[in-house]
């Protein structure tokens, strides 16, 4: 997988700032409830902005995964908002399973104060 590094770290932001909404819910649905129930951005123009001259490089990444993963590609790639969520997607997982792995953590039951913790101090680490 290609390496944006403002890219990871306009995710690993996202996260910092996000994870502490989920206290209380499925801790193995974190990946999923940031970065797959709502659209990370809104907006083409946006879109566009985010992923920048990288679009080619994304989309290759985006092609490979879903691949990997799901045996097809299904991202519509004429669509700039659903190249870049899918991308922070990506993104999101990578950055979430290298802080639990680092932190040594599992990820299991009811997201705890605890637990967020442990991946704050990760995501401040990496």
């Amino acid at each position: 997988m290609i390496k944006i590094d403002q890219h990871a770290a306009d995710i690993r932001q996202h996260i910092f700032d996000s994870i502490n909404d989920y206290e209380g819910s499925r801790a193995e649905e974190l990946h999923q409830n940031l970065f797959n129930t709502d659209y990370w951005i809104i907006g083409t123009w946006k879109a566009k902005q985010w992923i920048g001259k990288h679009v080619f490089d994304v989309i290759e990444a985006i092609r490979e995964y879903e691949l990997d993963n799901f045996g097809e590609v299904s991202t519509e790639f004429y669509e700039p908002e659903k190249v870049a969520n899918m991308w922070a997607y990506i993104l999101g997982e990578k950055a979430i399973y290298e802080v639990i792995d680092a932190a040594d953590i599992e990820l299991d039951g009811t997201l705890t104060k605890n637990m967020i913790s442990k991946l704050l101090n990760g995501l401040k680490k990496n």
